[in-house]
C-alpha cells in the first residue's frame, strides 16, 4: 500500500508541475502581448505626433524634411550598391588570380640582407622553357630586379647579365643564370640577395609563350630597329615560333630595313632575344627592358576585354610567390606606377674566357664592391651604404679567379636606350 501511495504522490506532483508550467507559459504570452501592444501604442503616438508636427510646419519646411529623408535613403542605397560592387570586383579578381601558379617560398632559404626601407623588390625571370617548366630545371634567359618605391610609385628595372660570374649557394662560382636551373626560384633569389646585399622575397617567372600571348593580345608593339636588328629579328622569330608551338612562314617575316615597325608577339620576343649585333648580350638586355616597358605602357591603356583575355590566356603560364592580396594591391595601383630608371648590371664589366678552373666566356664585374655600392645608391638612394662581409669576400674571390682588378678597362654596356 505504501508503495502505491508513493507512486500516486509522484503522479500528482508531475501533474501539478505541468499545470504550473502551462500557467507560466500563458502568463508569459499575455505579458508579451501586452508589451507589444504598449510598444505599438507608443510608436503610433510618436507617429501621430510627428504627423501633427509636420502638419503644423510651413509647406517649405515639410518639403525640406522630405528631401532630407529622400537623400538619406538614396545615400544608403548608393552605399549598399558600392559595397556590393567592391565585393564583386574582389571576388572577380580572386577568381582570375586563382589561375596563377602560386609557389610558396621558404623565407629561411632566401638569404635576405638588411631591409631596403620603403621599397618592394621583386625578382623577374624570363625562362628558356621549351616544355612549360616554371619552377626549376631550366636556365633563366633573363634576370631582372623590379624595385618599387612605395612612397612615390617610382619603378626601376635592373637587368642582371645572365653570364655574370657570381657566388652560388655552395660557395662555388658560376654564371648567374645557372642558379634557377640548379634550385629554382629560391636558389635564384638567394643568389641575388647573397651577391648584392638585397632583400628580395618574391618572384615572378614567365616563359616565352606568355610574353608572346600578352603582346599579341595588346595588338603588337611599335619598335624602331636598325637594318641589322630587323634581319636577326626574323631569324629569332622563327626559333621563338617553334618554342611556343606557333606556325610562321616566310610571308610572316618583317621588312629587313631600318625604321619603326609593328611587331607581333613572335617578332617582339625574337627582337628581345637578339644577341649577335653590336653590344652582344649587353644590348640584348637593353632590348628586353625596352620590350617590357612598351608592354607595360600599352597594357595601361588597354580596355577591360583585352585585359580579361590576357588574364585568361597568360596567367596559367606564370609562376609567382606573390600572394593574392599583394597582386590585388599592385593591380589597384598600376596606373600610378612610373618606370623612372632602366639599367644593366653590373655597371662596369668586361668579359673573360680565362676564369680559373672554368670553361667558356664569363661577364666579369670590375670592382665588385664599387658596382654593388652604386646599385644601392641608384635604386635606394643609400649614400652611406656599407658593403657586407659577403660582398667583400666575393670582390676578392672574383679578382683571384679572373685576374681582373679594379683598374681594368670597362666595356661599353649602354647604348642610349636606358635611363639611370
Amino acid at each position: 500500500m505504501d508503495k502505491y501511495r508513493s507512486v500516486d504522490r509522484r503522479s500528482v506532483d508531475r501533474r501539478s508541475m505541468d499545470r504550473n508550467r502551462d500557467t507560466d507559459r500563458k502568463r508569459g504570452a499575455v505579458q508579451n502581448r501586452n508589451v507589444d501592444r504598449k510598444r505599438g501604442a507608443v510608436q503610433n503616438r510618436n507617429m501621430d505626433k510627428k504627423r501633427s508636427t509636420d502638419r503644423r510646419m510651413p509647406p517649405q519646411e515639410r518639403q525640406k524634411k522630405r528631401r532630407k529623408r529622400r537623400r538619406k535613403r538614396v545615400f544608403l542605397l548608393c552605399f549598399e550598391l558600392l559595397v556590393l560592387a567592391i565585393l564583386c570586383i574582389v571576388g572577380y579578381g580572386m577568381l582570375k588570380l586563382g589561375k596563377l601558379n602560386i609557389n610558396i617560398l621558404n623565407p629561411n632559404n632566401l638569404e635576405v640582407y638588411k631591409d631596403t626601407g620603403p621599397y618592394t623588390n621583386i625578382a623577374c625571370f624570363g625562362l628558356d622553357s621549351r616544355n612549360g617548366e616554371l619552377e626549376g630545371g631550366v636556365q633563366s634567359d633573363s634576370i631582372m630586379i623590379v624595385s618599387i618605391n612605395n612612397e612615390t610609385n617610382d619603378v626601376t628595372l635592373t637587368s642582371v647579365y645572365r653570364d655574370t660570374l657570381l657566388m652560388q649557394a655552395d660557395g662555388s662560382y658560376e654564371k648567374a643564370n645557372s642558379a634557377y636551373n640548379r634550385g629554382g626560384p629560391e636558389a635564384a633569389i638567394s643568389l641575388l640577395n647573397r651577391n648584392f646585399d638585397l632583400d628580395i622575397r618574391n618572384y615572378v617567372s614567365v616563359n616565352f609563350s606568355a610574353l608572346v600571348d600578352v603582346i599579341d593580345a595588346l595588338g603588337g608593339l611599335e619598335i624602331n630597329m636598325t637594318q641589322e636588328e630587323a634581319f636577326y629579328c626574323n631569324g629569332y622569330a622563327f626559333e621563338t615560333a617553334q618554342v611556343v608551338g606557333k606556325e610562321m612562314t616566310k610571308e610572316d617575316c618583317i621588312d629587313e630595313v631600318a625604321g619603326t615597325q609593328l611587331l607581333d608577339g613572335i617578332h617582339a620576343v625574337g627582337y628581345a632575344r637578339i644577341r649577335y649585333t653590336e653590344g652582344n648580350d649587353f644590348k640584348r638586355t637593353e632590348r628586353q627592358r625596352e620590350v617590357l616597358q612598351l608592354t607595360v605602357d600599352k597594357a595601361k591603356k588597354a580596355n577591360l576585354l583585352t585585359l580579361n583575355k590576357i588574364v585568361d590566356d597568360v596567367f596559367p603560364q606564370i609562376s609567382t610567390s606573390l600572394s593574392i592580396t599583394d597582386m590585388l594591391g599592385f593591380a589597384a595601383n598600376i596606373m600610378n606606377y612610373n618606370i623612372v630608371g632602366k639599367a644593366g648590371f653590373p655597371y662596369a664589366v668586361t668579359t673573360s674566357e680565362d676564369v680559373l678552373n672554368h670553361k667558356g666566356s664569363y661577364v666579369v664585374p670590375i670592382d665588385f664592391i664599387g658596382n654593388v655600392t652604386q646599385l644601392h645608391q641608384n635604386i635606394f638612394a643609400e649614400e652611406w651604404y656599407e658593403p657586407s662581409s659577403k660582398v667583400k669576400q666575393i670582390h676578392d674571390d672574383i679578382i683571384y679567379l679572373t685576374g681582373v682588378s679594379e683598374d681594368a678597362t670597362a666595356m661599353e654596356t649602354s647604348f642610349g636606350g636606358d635611363v639611370q
